[in-house]
């Protein structure tokens, strides 16, 4: 039932973006579905294939990308989200990257993590998700300045009524030093 919901979602997801062009930048802020991959090098055969098919590599990609998603977030099982990330072989791309980081810094490795939060925001210096998770990061640091920082940086991105801004503003305004984590 998840593997045919799972599809389902993507055929929509990729239905809607083909539809709608402009509605693929909101892929962006990070979700379960990573922005969109840089076209291939190779042009051979790409005038056949129609507009709105997806590559069976790309279909692969986003499949393995969503299963990592339900590791993180349904399972909580980060070690093996990892793992699942890694092998993708993309960790330059700014989703799987801050995933990954995210994924560090929930098992206590803040040093790696902030490695591929900053590799995010190399791949995409807009990447509302990476601005969040790497201003929850500078919180558990006790970086509230930096933390800080980046909730201007997502104002200016997203706005002020987008979930990352609200996460991050939330999480900014508990005590300091009561050692919560997000």
């Amino acid at each position: 039932m998840t593997k045919s919901l799972i599809r389902l979602t993507t055929l929509a997801m990729l239905s809607a973006a083909i539809a709608a062009p402009s509605l693929s930048t909101a892929f962006a802020a990070g979700s379960d579905t990573p922005s969109t991959p840089p076209a291939s090098d190779s042009k051979k055969g790409s005038k056949d294939k129609k507009h709105n098919e997806t590559r069976p590599d790309e279909r692969a990609f986003l499949d393995a990308y969503r299963t990592a998603y339900v590791t993180i977030y349904d399972k909580h099982d980060y070690t093996s989200a990892i793992a699942q990330l890694k092998a993708l072989k993309q960790d330059d791309r700014a989703d799987v990257a801050n995933l990954i980081g995210y994924s560090y810094r929930k098992l206590g490795d803040y040093k790696v993590s902030q490695a591929y939060y900053e590799r995010a925001l190399k791949a995409d210096p807009n990447h509302a998700r990476t601005w969040q998770y790497y201003g929850l990061w500078q919180i558990e640091q006790g970086n509230r300045d930096q933390a800080q920082y980046h909730l201007s940086k997502l104002a200016s991105l997203t706005g002020k009524d987008s979930a990352e801004y609200k996460s991050l503003s939330d999480a900014l305004a508990q005590t300091p030093g009561t050692g919560l984590t997000y």
